[in-house]
């Protein structure tokens, strides 16, 4: 567990404080920028390929342990994007709502990829060179906080540091661009529909893995319960990556998990016997449940969760807003700050999520009409 010391903490404030200014770029440096740039932008077409990007790169480098957490966290976004569209939730939700739940999922996903899949490319660059290239992070607008932890990383190594730092940074960059965006706030942030997360414990996020002696799929993970606050999801996602890579074993078996299973965003991907992407059950009706999902062997109608190429068109996106979320040196005190350690029995908890949204897509169906 890497520990930083006072004055390593002290020269990380100093190189953010006094950040490098711009300077001439060669006519090497400017093409690799734009092969970034462009390589970036065919990666990020959708959830499905963005994810796989994600993962595809932590295979060729894998002591760079945050890409596989962005993989992870991105397989759920994208159970998230379908389940508005899946079993429960459409007879929750008005079409409005729906695609502006699926936008608000969708901007965060993709801004996110286009500011740390940069990152990541010229890294990997910098590997086939043996030197460093991250003088050309701020010529790829990434934030002048990442450059310090960039060099570090090249000369000790320390991936938790660098995922930490990485944590911070993303969930810095949709702060003000996504969580206090007031089109989002509007839309979804500020509506009954984003308060009851909370309620049904929605906002889960699951790494599925197969036992060896069991051969069934389980799941661990974790809940966000203030998604709003930025301190609240950074301490979360430094637990996520405690929990990813604190036991061995588990995660070799997530990582094979993964690789034996392509994210299609269907929830069918973790748990089939479940989950089906075509519609078992009759038109109009609400599905029911015989059980509790997690004890379930063989339901007569599988829940429906499509996969995202189904249900959702790519989304147009805007560019992103500029500038740089780092004023100062706040942030640096969560790279210092313990983890909490997340220690929740998520499978249970999400299989207790599913039965509340079936029975309240249910009073919804009988007792109320979607306007």
């Amino acid at each position: 567990m890497f520990k930083p010391t006072r004055k390593h903490m002290r020269d990380l404030g100093r190189q953010i404080k006094h950040a490098f200014p711009l300077r001439e770029l060669s006519s090497e440096d400017e093409k690799l920028i734009k092969e970034i740039r462009n390589h970036t932008r065919s990666k990020n077409q959708n959830n499905i390929t963005r994810t796989q990007a994600y993962f595809d790169f932590y295979k060729k480098n894998p002591e760079i342990h945050w890409a596989l957490l962005a993989h992870l966290v991105s397989r759920n976004a994208g159970w998230n994007m379908t389940d508005i569209k899946g079993e429960y939730l459409p007879k929750m939700l008005t079409y409005k709502e729906q695609v502006d739940f699926f936008a608000f999922i969708e901007r965060g996903n993709w801004l996110i990829f286009q500011d740390a899949y940069p990152q990541l490319l010229l890294y990997e660059e910098s590997k086939k060179q043996n030197r460093p290239l991250f003088h050309l992070l701020s010529r790829l607008h990434v934030s002048k906080f990442m450059k310090p932890f960039w060099d570090s990383f090249w000369k000790d190594h320390s991936s938790q540091e660098l995922t930490f730092a990485l944590i911070i940074n993303e969930q810095q960059y949709i702060e003000e661009r996504v969580v206090q965006n007031n089109q989002y706030k509007q839309t979804v942030l500020n509506t009954t529909l984003f308060k009851l997360q909370d309620v049904f414990d929605f906002n889960h996020i699951l790494f599925p893995y197969m036992t060896p002696l069991q051969k069934k799929t389980k799941v661990v993970g974790g809940t966000v319960h203030h998604f709003s606050s930025v301190e609240d999801r950074i301490v979360f996602g430094k637990g996520l990556y405690d929990l990813l890579f604190s036991i061995q074993s588990r995660l070799q078996q997530i990582v094979s998990w993964a690789e034996s299973n392509p994210h299609t965003a269907s929830r069918k991907d973790f748990w089939p016997r479940l989950f089906n992407d075509i519609k078992e059950s009759a038109p109009g009706q609400v599905h029911e449940l015989k059980g509790s999902p997690c004890s379930m062997t063989d339901p007569a109608a599988r829940i429906y969760s499509p996969k995202l190429t189904d249900v959702w068109e790519d989304w147009i996106h805007q560019p992103a807003e500029s500038g740089d979320w780092c004023s100062n040196k706040k942030m640096l005190q969560h790279i210092k700050k313990p983890i909490k350690v997340l220690n929740e029995d998520i499978q249970e908890i999400y299989c207790k999520t599913i039965e509340e949204l079936e029975l309240a897509a249910f009073a919804k169906n009988k007792f109320f009409h979607k306007k």
